[in-house]
């Protein structure tokens, strides 16, 4: 019952969870990750096995990647960032016919999600406030600029003066502009949402973001606040949706009514080791779903919060290398 954890990269603690709880209940099993470098992935050298994949861009990506995962004796599939997404969930059938689970939400859902005009519709049809999207000629400053399809940060901007704002903001169709929801007045969260097979919400944990780097949270903390019942009551069934997906929200500092929802990212985030060391335990949940047929039936809601994590850069040797 071996486990892959794809595009590994620098997931370890993410890698080490999974070895945990799979280790409790398979002695001999073992997590594989994933990546197209793996020798230089840390989360790679703390798994159990790796292996090396084409590129997803590479026509010949899948058909190599079901032949490794195959020889590996690959049960369970977890996929870790959003290029991936879609053709893993394409292909959803194809692997598991070839022996293996992805734990994966819908083709449809992960369109939306990729598509950050389509996601705000989503939202705001579940009754959810987004921020406001303004006509390229009719404006509002201060305002935020991302692209629709963007992620981890990259192309944004914060627009505070017309000085600001060049042609390029003006001539790419693919950059919204948006209102700005001020720190000063907003807190941000990420909130790891756990999702029964059959689209059942099971838990929600908000984590403050303190500090970002390079689009990974550093320093965050859980606390239980008003977005976790705000969630249930909005987000308590998405259809197709499975397993962990990261909700993003800026909640008032003073109105615990005022939340505006901002993006989904359909997999695990980076911060989730956050909330799987509060306790919320997705790992856990998953094999047994994907594994044992359990049903997870009660809500979890007995996680810790106000705990704080802080984040440091570690090393990892390996020796013998020859580049």
């Amino acid at each position: 019952m071996n486990i892959l954890i794809t595009s590994a990269g620098r997931r370890v603690s993410l890698v080490r969870a999974f070895q945990k709880e799979l280790k409790k209940i398979y002695p001999e099993s073992k997590v594989y990750a994933s990546d197209s470098h793996p020798e230089l992935s840390a989360a790679c050298q703390v798994a159990d096995h790796y292996f090396e994949v084409p590129r997803l861009d590479d026509e010949l990506y899948l058909e190599e990647f079901v032949g490794l995962c195959q020889s590996n004796n690959i049960k369970l599939i977890i996929p870790t960032i959003d290029t991936e997404l879609l053709q893993l969930s394409e292909n959803k059938a194809r692997l598991e016919k070839a022996g293996m689970l992805v734990v994966i939400s819908s083709i449809d859902f992960i369109k939306k999600c990729r598509n950050k005009r389509q996601i705000h519709q989503f939202f705001e049809d579940k009754g959810i406030q987004t921020a406001e999207e303004y006509e390229k000629d009719n404006y509002s400053l201060p305002m935020f600029i991302k692209p629709y399809d963007g992620s981890r940060s990259v192309d944004t901007h914060v627009i505070n003066t017309k000085s600001d704002l060049t042609d390029y903001h003006f001539e790419n169709d693919k950059l919204m502009f948006l209102e700005y929801l001020n720190h000063d007045d907003f807190t941000e969260f990420t909130c790891d949402l756990y999702y029964s097979k059959d689209s059942q919400l099971k838990c929600a944990v908000p984590r403050k973001r303190l500090e970002v780097r390079d689009g990974e949270v550093y320093k965050a903390l859980t606390e239980n606040n008003a977005l976790v019942e705000y969630i249930k009551e909005h987000l308590k069934t998405i259809g197709g949706v499975r397993g962990c997906v990261t909700a993003q929200f800026f909640m008032h500092n003073d109105d615990d009514y005022q939340i505006y929802a901002i993006e989904i990212n359909p997999r695990f985030g980076g911060g989730y080791p956050l909330s799987y060391l509060a306790g919320a335990n997705y790992p856990k949940w998953i094999i047994e779903e994907y594994f044992l047929n359990i049903v997870i039936d009660d809500k979890f809601d007995s996680w810790e919060s106000d705990l704080l994590m802080i984040r440091y850069d570690d090393e990892i040797l390996v020796r013998g290398y020859k580049g």
